[in-house]
């Protein structure tokens, strides 16, 4: 098996939970996922199979959609629902046009300090695990980028949004920083992932009912990148991981002229296309 499935994540299972249970389900080892969804939060997971798991930092890179709940009034020490109450604040009366008002001020590049109870390693130590031993130590700084983000539902102490971004943004420390311009604090009380760039929550599987026929191949998982085909031998060079001359864009899908996919390169500062990773 080589390719991506689509899994729709389960509250209450870790990424690894679901990794483990489709190296069961399959019988292969050979496993990954395309990014960490916390055990409270659902939604969209890509698996990547065999060959598939080459695909992993490009699908990775794509922007991520997200629906999440944000209850006011209360923070918790893990940003969710899952976490023990370390602070409550009065919520002030909060129209719904204050809270677009607010939402609006996040769109675009930022930066953001990744959360203790993340599995964003330091040292090789996971921040979750120095969290539980009531460790506090300091994070850099990341950039992302917020493309939209939409207000679905409003109440008094409680927003429901919709948030597309960049990879590595923290949906939890994007609740506190919203709650926080709102004039309180506030935690996640639900997060689900909608989509993964084109992927959609409506085309995967719920975990107990996938099956191989679910596989999407490494062919068709890459189809959104840009391709140019080579033939004869240059397939062989590309196969080699040698530089090559192309004419297009700046990273590329490379087929052969049977459509079989061959590598991604990408073009360097000297012009030059250079192989990221072979992927026959």
């Amino acid at each position: 098996m080589d390719g991506i499935i689509l899994i729709n994540k389960e509250a209450n299972m870790t990424s690894r939970d679901v990794v483990d249970a489709i190296v069961k389900k399959f019988k292969t080892d050979k496993v990954g996922h395309t990014g960490t969804l916390d055990p409270f939060a659902t939604g969209l997971m890509i698996i990547t199979i065999g060959k598939g798991t080459k695909t992993g930092p490009f699908l990775e890179a794509l922007e991520k959609t997200y629906v999440a709940t944000i209850k006011l009034g209360t923070k918790t020490a893990t940003g969710d629902l899952t976490g023990e109450v370390i602070e409550t604040k009065a919520v002030g009366p909060i129209t719904e046009r204050q809270a677009w008002e607010v939402l609006k001020t996040f769109v675009g590049e930022s930066t953001q300090i990744p959360p203790m109870y993340s599995a964003l390693k330091v040292d090789g130590v996971p921040l979750y695990k120095m969290a539980r031993e009531g460790k506090e130590i300091e994070r850099k700084p990341r950039q992302i980028r917020i493309v939209s983000i939409k207000l679905k539902a409003f109440a008094k102490d409680e927003i429901t949004i919709e948030v597309r971004c960049s990879k590595g943004t923290y949906i939890r420390t994007l609740g506190e920083d919203i709650a926080a311009k709102l004039g309180t604090v506030g935690h996640l009380t639900m997060l689900e992932r909608t989509a993964v760039g084109n992927y959609s929550l409506n085309d995967a599987h719920a975990l107990k009912f996938v099956s191989e026929k679910d596989l999407i191949s490494v062919r068709r998982a890459l189809d959104f990148m840009e391709k140019v085909v080579v033939k004869g031998d240059d397939v062989k060079r590309i196969k080699d991981g040698k530089p090559f001359a192309f004419l297009q864009g700046t990273r590329l899908l490379v087929l052969d002229d049977r459509d079989e996919v061959l590598a991604v390169y990408e073009i360097d500062e000297n012009g030059v296309y250079r192989s990221l990773r072979g992927l026959f």
